[in-house]
């Protein structure tokens, strides 16, 4: 019995060894620095921070200033005072410099305000930071994740295993969801778990966006379609205008400006191109005809362009197929050597 129950427990310290080799390790890292640039609220306060270090900066050059002008002032004096004076003077010199130095090492020495108010700005953030860290560790078994700003040498890092953007959506969300309605967070939490699905698995990413690429591409030919539909309708509208004024017209025994044209170029080309001269009422005289632009067939120009509009469809139109035709034998591609893999 008792061999038994012995064969029943190394059985099962086999089995768990054999499984703990088999888990793979799963490591990632964030940039700390990273983060921090691209969250609004440390931007805004850093900025401030910048302005107040600047400040202090002057008032240590004013401070520098006034010290040289009072060893200049030393300097030129010197032969023409006591050694009594002298000695005054340079103890006061001296108490200015050591009052300078105080000054630059409580702003901005190791322990100065510029360090402190450093680090109290970051450190909300970063607490919102480990937070997110230890629930995407959590959730998609991470075992180790690392800090690339921190004093750990990192020799070499591979962009894959860096989770800095996951974490900066997590508090970008955190920060949404305060502002958001019932049905708008219903629908970004449908957006959080699609982001999530697409950052475990790479492929994904890829193939989501070639997805948007294809659906930008559609969206542009969509609005080339209608830009081409909208060129012909106004050309249709200014011929049924053109035919309607010319019936007018013809009804009411005139002669329309377009037929009018028309027969002035074929008579007389020349007409077509100068008006008459007239004559002035007053004077008797004539005056010289004046010259005006030739008259532009509008159609013929519409026509070119939309010539040229409907190559330029028909060569984006083989562009897009080509590109489809490529993307499929990569997928394509891919799933052989997937399938060659697993065989």
């Amino acid at each position: 019995m008792r061999k038994q129950y012995l064969f029943i427990f190394l059985a099962l310290i086999v089995a768990h060894t054999s499984q703990a080799q088999t888990r793979t390790t799963r490591i990632g890292y964030i940039d700390m620095e990273y983060i921090l640039e691209n969250v609004s609220d440390y931007k805004e306060a850093k900025a401030q921070l910048e302005l107040k270090a600047q400040k202090w900066k002057q008032e240590i050059e004013t401070k520098k200033l006034d010290i040289n002008k009072l060893k200049e002032g030393l300097k030129a004096e010197k032969a023409l005072l006591t050694k009594e004076l002298i000695d005054e003077r340079e103890t006061e010199i001296k108490f200015l410099e050591e009052e300078m130095l105080d000054y630059q090492q409580k702003q901005f020495g190791a322990d100065g305000n510029l360090i402190r108010q450093k680090a109290a700005l970051a450190k909300p953030i970063q607490d919102q930071v480990f937070t997110a860290v230890q629930d995407i560790a959590e959730a998609k078994n991470y075992d180790f994740v690392f800090d690339k700003s921190s004093d750990l040498t990192m020799l070499f890092s591979n962009k894959k295993f860096d989770i800095s953007d996951q974490v900066l959506r997590v508090l970008n969300r955190t920060d949404k969801r305060e502002q958001l309605t019932k049905k708008q967070l219903k629908e970004q939490e449908v957006k959080e778990s699609k982001e999530n699905e697409i950052d475990e698995n790479p492929a994904m990413a890829d193939r989501q966006k070639a997805l948007d690429e294809k659906k930008a591409a559609r969206e542009k030919l969509i609005e080339d379609r209608r830009l081409e539909q909208e060129a012909k309708k106004k050309e249709y509208d200014d011929r049924r205008k053109a035919i309607q004024a010319e019936r007018e017209a013809k009804k009411n025994g005139t002669v329309s400006e377009t037929a009018k044209t028309g027969e002035a170029a074929k008579t007389d080309p020349a007409s077509a191109t100068a008006k008459p001269a007239t004559a002035n009422p007053t004077t008797g005289t004539e005056t010289a005809p004046a010259t005006t632009e030739p008259v532009v067939d509008k159609a013929a120009e519409r026509q070119k362009l939309y010539e040229a509009r409907k190559k330029e469809l028909e060569e984006r139109r083989k562009k897009i197929l080509e590109e489809r035709e490529a993307a499929k034998k990569a997928k394509e591609a891919e799933t052989q050597k997937t399938n060659t893999t697993n065989n």
